[in-house]
């Protein structure tokens, strides 16, 4: 898409010169130089215009075109200005003159050849870049898809070397051998070197021991290099074997150059965290090799604010302070030799950092910018690999001006395609750009943020022109000044779709010259096709850039669009219309590739190969994806996509299964997933095993050597098949073969050789892939008859069963005994890679070969070596072992012994790692073979049983195992006669089985009163049997009792419909499962079977009830917080006729409340008195029937609720308060009520309070107190109220302080003198009616008596006002009454009457009314009648 736009750019401007340089001209008249101080007049200027632009003048005076206001307004202009230039183009003088007169020349050849020239060039333009762009699309680095390998050839025989390459541009292949380039012209008669369709070969005709040694092919091409190697083995017939390595002499070299050492492995790392790769070197870098470069994918990296790059004498290290997706790939250290240059590769992958959200997608990546202007540029990018809980279903494209630091979303809806025009940006602004993928779960992580891009005109270089003068001079010279006289602006040509999506449209336009010295912006308009009518696109958005995004297009509609040009002076007329454009096609996702393979590589990684889709064209690269088989928990293996069709995929389990798939990556969005790949073990390839070591001499007869040897470290991946062994005599460069045929053990006799001679030897392995390389030469050993009295040195010194702090040695017994047998053997360890300073580690000899070390240090390493002794001594000690590191391997297994599923005692081991040539090696003393009469071996995957027949004591003794392929996996145990006791015991257990028990015999009611006896053990086979015995006689299932065995389950059941007394007794069941059986017996009588009797009964009763309205909680009684008693039921099973009613000893209850939509009732007594004893029942009914519920409130039942009582009571009292009284003060405790059930007692200083003379106990009915009578000072102290429900002691403290006391005592002692003033005060004791009645005639007595002490004052009153008339009234006053008397009472002396006492302590009114009737009416009802 880049390629595409940047060929329309390049179109336009070349149409816009041609079409302005189709029209230069020129009118300037000549003129001489004048200085200035001459006048120069209007007549005889004009400006000096560069070949590429005609003058405005010249337009202007042109025929052919067409007048328009804007052209007089430029005229306008032209003379307005006529001042200024006169002045400003008169110091050009002469030299300008002559660039006029080749200006003038030159445009006549110019119109009459640009129009042929432009065709062509735009035609040759488009096709290169074209090809360019074919070119950058099937542009791809060197890679061997078909390596080198090995080759093993006889003496005379053809072979062909063979690989496969690919790249694009083809790549340059050059042939090494041993490092020097192959030339074919030294032998054409024996090298053939083809290259045809990327397969190159060299076929080597008869080849010769010269031809072997290590071939090399280098593929070159700009993009980078590749290489492959392999190693050609010629066996010669007489003896000689060339090829296993290459002897050289080395210039002279004064200092040893540098090589990698150990390196960077692939490596992972999180986005956004730090990545340092290290590289160490085995010697001093030279000085020069001080220049270490690092490249990724091919290119070099260097020195930046991100990346640093350090290099020392001992290694070279990268540092990437951020890391991002962009940074995933191949990363590579180059280091210069002698030679050439030494590299070292290894992939870095960049995994997602954790979402944004969760189940939210991953970053995208590779952001780019392009076609940037003023106000737009134009952004692509990658999707990301991992797509979150949902698929994405686009993106938000983000801005970000520098000098805010700010993010803005540019973007409102989300954007589905990889590629987005940013429009609405400031001119001269730095910005950075950043994506955002989208899906259910929302927005994910931004990308990696761009550059810092600067928007501002792209073509503002082609506006200047340089013009050379006389001596070297020269004189810029620019557009907008040349354009200076032009103000209305000229309409912008050739408006075009530079960019067509199937959401938005890109317009781009070439802009009007000349364009004038004024800024210029762009007024969008639109029409759709077949209609007349424009409007704007632009709306109110300020387009200053040739380009300009729509992105309100219906689909389906072709539109044309004109552009107009704007500046301070006016608008021009608008451009040519555009040819119809629509919206495009949407872009699809591509397909995903096909043929997904995985072969095996290493033991953690897999190469992948696949074919690309039909349809390539749009595909960036592929994501790469892998899952454990079985699991479907997929896993990214790349952030980046992959361009090729195959990669290596690291970070593998060894050993474990797996299936990849792959996506296809396009700007579209990514392809469905392929199909899974076969599933793949993860274990290395096999290749050739590596060398022998340690040749060691056995034995020697004067004409023959038996020579041992150490099996090679590493078999390939494939057991060694046999060893080949060569010999030469000391100072002799020709190996001669010693065998034809391998030898299959790892010790061989040579034949026929000179007494008295030197011999070297060195020996090959053998696989099904090939011969390996040789192994070192051994020392010279003398051709001599051995006839020492000491014994030879052991061999095959073997370590196994390393553990922390042991390990066990193998040996074999020397071939040589000396003059007598050997005796036995002594051992010496040395700490340390290299044997130094050996220690002894037995006194005495050891008899067997076989010797288990213990003590060792956890991480130290070890050498042992072994000698054997005889009578005549000790002879010569065996090679030093391989170093050996005591250290437990990972997944080391033990032996286990137990006894299988039919009875059998077994040892059983298993294998972490196993392939198919892997066996299970069991042995009995390390070297003792196993009977097959009394053993078998059974295999299963990678686990392997050593079953004993008939284990005895015979049996007993080290058992020891390995696997053939690794023998450093083994174990042993130790087979006891304990072990063989438990285990037979086992064993009788196991071959007499019982059937296990889930659950013996059971007893269930339903609730419909159906009765089932059931027992459940593991699960049967269907073969199980049963027999169910019942009272001594077998049963079966009958109308009144059925039986259900359920063999799965194990499952057997009785069940009775209803049960009888002819049921009662002991039912037996008899379980029989191949050789497993078992019984169990229920014993069903007495309680227990009349209690599951009555409880069926009941429950059938139950079931009755609950046809009709029933209660679903029967009556109750609780005590809330508020000590309220509340007795309560609920029913159901209700309708509208249904009625519930409460009755209490034969009185129904009113008081009850009824809800009748959740059918619970209940009755609240606020304060429980003896009243509430008795029965209560409650009766619910309707014509479906009716239930009772009874509540015995008596007895036991009140006692419990009096207790339950008691305790809330307990619960809500307060805390001690104290209250002063006349006589004292008084302690006191509130509760919601207190009953007299509640024992209460007061303690003072945890002392009883007992009734005495000071102290005085008191209750009601919401309190509790003790009143302390004449208190003193000595009353302070703790006290205390205990209040006992019947079970529990509930308690209340008051700490009664001093300072609180000498209160309450001041209290007391003022509430003690308003007391005795209360005694005293005068006061009415017996007071008068309130209304009195009298019949008018009457005599009127009202008689009150009075207390007080001194004796009160007594006044009467009548209406308030004293009664001093003696006539009519009566008073007499004694000390403790005083009595009025109204003699013949009118109707006048109505009203009220009082009585006035007073002493000095107080006063008392006390009011009567007096009502006067005349005779023959009916006094007051509410007075008392007097005067009768």
């Amino acid at each position: 898409m880049e390629t595409r736009m940047v060929t329309r750019r390049e179109q336009e401007e070349q149409s816009s010169q041609m079409s302005h340089s189709m029209q230069l001209s020129s009118q300037i008249k000549k003129k001489t130089f004048t200085s200035s101080d001459e006048d120069a007049s209007y007549s005889d200027f004009f400006p000096i215009i560069p070949a590429d632009l005609m003058s405005v003048k010249e337009v202007l005076d042109l025929e052919i075109i067409p007048r328009h206001r804007t052209w007089e307004i430029l005229k306008e202009t032209m003379d307005a200005d006529e001042e200024y230039y006169r002045e400003k183009w008169t110091p050009f003088g002469n030299e300008a003159e002559k660039v006029e007169v080749d200006v003038i020349r030159n445009q006549h050849v110019l119109r009459t050849r640009i129009d042929k020239m432009a065709l062509r060039k735009q035609a040759e333009t488009k096709a290169s870049a074209h090809m360019k762009y074919i070119e950058c699309l099937s542009q791809k680095a060197p890679d061997f898809s078909i390596p080198l390998r090995a080759h093993t050839v006889w003496e005379g025989m053809t072979v062909k070397l063979s690989c496969t390459v690919h790249g694009y541009p083809p790549p340059k292949v050059t042939w090494y051998k041993n490092g020097e380039p192959l030339v074919m012209s030294h032998q054409p008669w024996n090298y053939t070197l083809q290259q045809k369709f990327g397969l190159n070969s060299l076929e080597i005709r008869r080849c010769s021991p010269d031809d072997a040694g290590e071939y090399k092919v280098v593929a070159k091409s700009p993009l980078g290099e590749a290489m492959t190697f392999g190693t050609l083995v010629v066996n010669s017939y007489q003896g000689a074997v060339a090829g296993s390595g290459r002897s050289q002499t080395a210039a002279l070299q004064l200092q040893q150059e540098a090589k990698f050492d150990s390196s960077f492995s692939p490596t992972w790392v999180t986005e956004g965290n730090s990545l340092t790769l290290e590289c160490a070197f085995a010697s001093a870098l030279l000085p020069f090799q001080q220049d270490v470069t690092w490249f990724r994918d091919g290119i070099q990296l260097r020195q930046s604010s991100n990346v640093d790059i350090k290099t020392s004498a001992e290694k070279a290290t990268i540092t990437l302070r951020t890391t991002h997706k962009e940074h995933e790939g191949v990363y590579t250290a180059r280091l210069r030799t002698w030679d050439g240059i030494q590299e070292h590769s290894a992939y870095v992958y960049v995994k997602d950092a954790s979402a944004a959200q969760l189940g939210g997608p991953a970053s995208p990546l590779a952001v780019q910018v392009s076609d940037v202007n003023r106000d737009y540029v134009f952004l692509t990018w990658l999707p990301p690999s991992a797509d979150g809980a949902s698929p994405v279903e686009g993106y938000y494209v983000e801005r970000c001006d520098l000098s805010q630091n700010e993010w803005v979303r540019c973007n409102v809806d989300i954007h589905k395609m990889c590629h987005y025009p940013v429009f609405g940006l400031k001119e001269g602004t730095l910005y950075q750009f950043r994506v955002c993928a989208v899906n259910r779960a929302g927005a994910g992580r931004p990308s990696k943020a761009t550059r810092p891009v600067l928007t501002a005109d792209p073509l503002e270089h082609t506006r200047t022109t340089v013009v050379k003068v006389d001596r070297g001079r020269t004189i810029t010279i620019t557009k907008d000044e040349l354009e200076g006289q032009v103000r209305a602006p000229f309409p912008p040509t050739n408006v075009h779709a530079c960019e067509v999506s199937d959401t938005y449209v890109v317009l781009s336009w070439t802009e009007p010259e000349p364009r004038g010295r004024e800024p210029l912006t762009f007024y969008v308009e639109r029409s759709l096709v077949g209609k007349n009518s424009w409007e704007l696109a632009s709306m109110d958005m300020v387009v200053n850039s040739p380009r300009f995004p729509v992105f309100d297009m219906i689909k389906g509609k072709q539109y044309r669009f004109r552009v107009r040009s704007i500046n301070k002076y006016g608008v021009s007329d608008p451009s040519e219309p555009s040819a119809p454009i629509s919206l495009g096609k949407p872009q699809v996702v591509p397909a995903p590739p096909d043929s997904v393979m995985a072969i095996r590589d290493t033991d953690t990684s897999v190469l992948l190969q696949w074919k690309e889709p039909k349809d390539k064209a749009d595909i960036l690269g592929y994501y790469l994806y892998y899952s454990e088989t079985g699991k479907q928990d997929w896993k990214t293996v790349n952030n980046k996509p992959i361009t090729k069709t195959r990669f290596t995929v690291h970070g593998l389990k060894t050993r474990k299964e797996y299936v990849f798939r792959l996506k296809a990556v396009s700007r579209a969005g990514n392809s469905s997933y392929t199909d899974e790949s076969r599933s793949i073990l993860v274990k290395s390839a096999i290749y050739v095993p590596s060398a022998p070591s340690a040749i060691a001499l056995l034995l020697c007869t004067g004409s023959e050597m038996v020579l041992g040897w150490r099996a090679p470290a590493c078999n390939g991946g494939n057991p060694v098949r046999g060893y080949y062994l060569d010999q030469r005599e000391k100072g002799q460069k020709t190996w001669t073969e010693v065998n034809v045929k391998p030898a299959k053990e790892r010790q061989l006799k040579v034949c026929n050789l000179t007494s008295g001679h030197f011999y070297q030897f060195r020996v090959f392995a053998a696989n099904v892939v090939g011969v390996g390389k040789p192994s070192e030469p051994s020392e010279a050993f003398l051709c001599e008859k051995w006839t020492m009295p000491e014994p030879g040195c052991p061999y095959d010194l073997e370590v196994r069963e390393v553990r922390n702090t042991s390990l066990v040695l193998l040996w074999a017994p020397p071939l040589y005994e000396g003059r007598s047998p050997v005796t036995g053997y002594f051992l010496e360890v040395s700490q340390g890679e290299e044997p130094e300073n050996w220690t002894a580690m037995n006194d005495k000899p050891i008899s067997d070969s076989h010797y288990k070390v213990s003590g060792l240090q956890e991480g130290q390493t070890y050498r042992f070596r072994v000698s054997a002794v005889n009578e005549a001594g000790v002879g010569c000690a065996s090679l030093p072992s391989e170093p050996v590191t005591a250290l437990t391997q990972p997944g080391t297994k033990r032996i286990e012994i137990g006894v299988d599923d039919d009875g059998f005692v077994f040892l059983g081991y298993e294998a972490d790692e196993m392939n198919e040539e892997s066996k299970f090696l069991w042995s009995k003393n390390y070297t003792e073979p196993l009977e097959a009469e009394r053993t078998r071996e059974e295999t299963k995957k990678n686990k392997s049983h050593l079953i004993f027949t008939d284990p005895s004591e015979q049996d007993l003794g080290l058992y020891t195992v390995e696997m053939s392929d690794n023998p450093q996996l083994s174990s042993s145990y130790d087979f006891t006669a304990e072990d063989l006791e438990r285990l037979k015991e086992l064993s009788w257990q196991v071959r007499n089985p019982l059937i296990a028990l889930k659950s013996g015999w059971q007893v269930e009611v339903s609730e419909k009163g159906s009765v089932r006896l059931w027992l459940q053990t593991e699960s049967l086979s269907n073969a199980a049997e049963l027999r169910l015995i019942f009272n001594d006689r077998e049963i079966s299932s009958t109308q009144h009792r059925k039986i259900n065995f359920d063999k799965a389950k194990g499952l057997v059941e009785i069940l009775f419909d209803r049960l009888s007394q002819e049921d009662e007794g002991s039912y037996t069941a008899q379980l029989k499962d191949g050789r497993a059986k078992n019984q169990l017996t229920l014993v069903f009588v007495g309680q227990k079977f009349r209690e599951t009797l009555a409880l069926a009964e009941a429950k059938r009763y139950d079931l009755l009830r609950k046809s009709g309205p029933y209660f679903q909680e029967f009556l109750s009684w609780s005590v809330n917080e508020d000590c309220e008693l509340i007795i309560k039921c609920q029913v159901t099973n209700t309708n509208k006729d249904t009625s519930l009613k409460w009755v209490k000893d034969g009185m129904e209850l009113t008081q009850v409340v009824y809800d009748q939509s959740s059918g619970v009732s209940t009755l609240t007594i606020p304060q429980v008195t003896k009243k509430e004893v008795g029965s209560y029942r409650a009766v619910v009914s309707d014509k479906r029937g009716e239930d009772v519920s009874t509540l015995e409130l008596l007895d036991d039942e009140y006692n419990k609720l009096l207790h339950q009582l008691s305790k809330q009571c307990a619960l809500s009292a307060s805390p001690l308060n104290i209250q002063s009284t006349a006589e004292g003060f008084k302690l006191y405790c509130s509760l919601k009520y207190y009953i007299s059930f509640l024992k209460t007692s007061w303690h003072y200083n945890e002392k009883r309070i007992d009734q005495e003379a000071r102290s005085k106990p008191g209750s009601t009915m919401q309190r509790v107190w003790i009143e302390i009578l004449n208190p003193t000072e000595s009353d302070k102290g703790k006290y205390t109220l205990e209040m006992f429900d019947g079970h529990e002691t509930h308690k209340r403290t008051l700490e009664l302080s001093a300072q609180a006391l000498a209160e309450a005592l001041l209290e007391h002692q003022r509430l003690k003198q308003l007391a005795i003033a209360e005694k005293n005060r005068a006061k009415v004791s017996k007071g008068l009616p309130d209304v009195v009645a009298i019949m008018e005639g009457k005599s009127l007595c009202l008689t009150c008596f009075i207390d007080g002490e001194p004796a009160p004052e007594v006044f009467w009153l009548h209406n308030d006002r004293e009664i001093l008339n003696q006539d009519h009234f009566t008073i007499t006053k004694e000390r403790k009454c005083s009595t009025i008397t109204v003699n013949i009472v009118r109707m006048e002396d109505s009203g009220k009457y009082s009585i006035f006492v007073r002493n000095q302590y107080g006063s008392e009114t006390v009011d009567v009314t007096v009502s006067v009737y005349k005779p023959g009416e009916k006094p007051p009802a509410n007075a008392v009648e007097m005067g009768l």
